[in-house]
């Protein structure tokens, strides 16, 4: 159930994690070249914060808080988890949602290489060469012992926090993980994205949410529907922000999402 205090503590994090309180600088990029902070590109997450510890913005950060809300509150069953998470922004917000409504039985996961995005080998997709990803591994590279001190900064480092260091087809199939009730995917890569999908998408419960940060990029986009028609994956997908979008999963007969 919704508060004021509650509400007060979400936004307000949004807005640490973001980084729209001290106005951190970006790192200048091709897509966004400017070394000044300005305030609607980091509303609209299409910057890359040099001190931030979330680059995805207020609209998708509204969204994730949405998606593990409604499955809070509609008993979807499952743990939360994030695969290729930066500097933590996203899971550290996540384990807020939780201790803002008091759930104590369920985890986040927080799933990276730690070490940035792989260099892609002659079993790649054509996308994940054409996209070279890894030649931004200064910046995405962010290393296990950081994430975990930005969880602490928070005071959000327990044992609901479980981290899977690791390249995602490594780690994945055996990670001790059982229902999930919000699958967020922030891998960039087609060879990644479909990886993530094969491996945990069976483990979404129904009414349970997946979340693709990256749907923008062609190669992680074009990862989702070849993925979705081999699977017979129908569910509609809903724009976020016009660079994330999501879609729900058909809630089993007699639940009412």
């Amino acid at each position: 159930m919704s508060t004021p205090t509650l509400d007060l503590y979400l936004d307000l994090m949004k807005d640490v994690l973001s980084n729209t309180i001290y106005e951190d600088p970006p790192i200048p990029a091709d897509w966004a070249p400017s070394a000044v902070y300005e305030p609607l590109n980091r509303r609209l997450g299409v910057d890359w914060p040099s001190q931030a510890h979330t680059m995805i913005g207020r609209r998708r950060l509204d969204n994730l808080q949405f998606c593990v809300e409604s499955a809070l509150a509609d008993g979807v069953p499952g743990d939360l988890i994030e695969t290729g998470v930066w500097r933590g922004g996203a899971c550290i917000f996540m384990r807020a949602v939780l201790r803002a409504h008091g759930v104590t039985d369920r985890r986040v996961w927080v799933a990276d290489s730690f070490q940035g995005m792989p260099v892609p080998d002659g079993d790649s997709h054509p996308a994940d060469h054409a996209l070279a990803a890894h030649t931004h591994n200064d910046v995405i590279a962010v290393d296990l012992a950081t994430v975990r001190g930005n969880f602490e900064r928070y005071g959000l480092l327990d044992d609901q926090v479980v981290f899977l260091p690791g390249w995602f087809h490594e780690t994945l199939p055996s990670a001790p993980i059982g229902r999930l009730a919000v699958l967020r995917l922030d891998s960039d890569l087609y060879t990644s994205t479909v990886q993530t999908l094969d491996l945990l998408h069976p483990r979404v419960s129904p009414g349970g949410f997946v979340i693709v940060d990256d749907y923008h990029i062609p190669a992680c986009r074009d990862a989702v529907h070849d993925w979705r028609e081999r699977n017979g994956v129908t569910e509609e997908i809903e724009d976020i922000d016009g660079l994330g979008a999501f879609w729900r999963l058909t809630p089993q007969e007699g639940t009412t999402p």
